[in-house]
C-alpha cells in the first residue's frame, strides 16, 4: 500500500514539475515579445527620413515625440499641426520663433549633448533632444 502512495505522490510532482516548465516557457517567450515591441516602439521615435532628417510633430500642446535620441548631424524639424501658435526653444541653442499652424522650423544638430527645450508660449510643454 505504501508502494502505491509513493506511485502517486511521484506522479503528481511529475504533474506539477511538467506545469511549471510550461509556464516558464511561456514567460520567456512572452518577455522576449515585449521586449521586441519595446525595442520596435523606441525606433520608430528616432527613424530617419531619406534626407536624415527627423520629424516633431506640435499637436495637442505637446511634443510629439517629447524625447528623441539622434546621432551628431541630424536635422530635427518641427512641425506645428495645432491650430494655436507654438514655438521650439531651447535657452543658448535653438530657438523656432513663432510657428502658425502649419508652419516648421528645422535646426542640425552639430554638438552632442541633451538638449532640453519648450515651448515659450506654452511653458508646460516640453521636449528634449538628446544627440549622441
Amino acid at each position: 500500500m505504501s508502494s502505491n502512495i509513493i506511485k502517486m505522490v511521484i506522479m503528481k510532482i511529475k504533474k506539477h514539475l511538467a506545469f511549471i516548465s510550461l509556464m516558464i516557457i511561456a514567460l520567456v517567450i512572452l518577455g522576449g515579445c515585449t521586449q521586441q515591441t519595446a525595442d520596435q516602439a523606441g525606433k520608430k521615435d528616432v527613424e530617419k527620413t531619406s534626407e536624415g532628417i527627423v520629424t516633431v510633430s506640435i499637436k495637442d500642446f505637446a511634443f510629439n515625440p517629447a524625447a528623441i535620441t539622434i546621432t551628431k548631424g541630424t536635422k530635427v524639424t518641427w512641425v506645428n499641426e495645432d491650430s494655436a501658435p507654438h514655438t521650439a526653444t531651447s535657452e543658448g541653442s535653438f530657438d523656432s520663433g513663432t510657428l502658425s499652424k502649419g508652419q516648421s522650423f528645422s535646426y542640425i544638430f552639430a554638438e552632442t549633448g541633451t538638449f532640453n527645450y519648450k515651448c515659450s508660449i506654452h511653458p508646460s510643454m516640453k521636449g528634449k533632444v538628446i544627440v549622441a
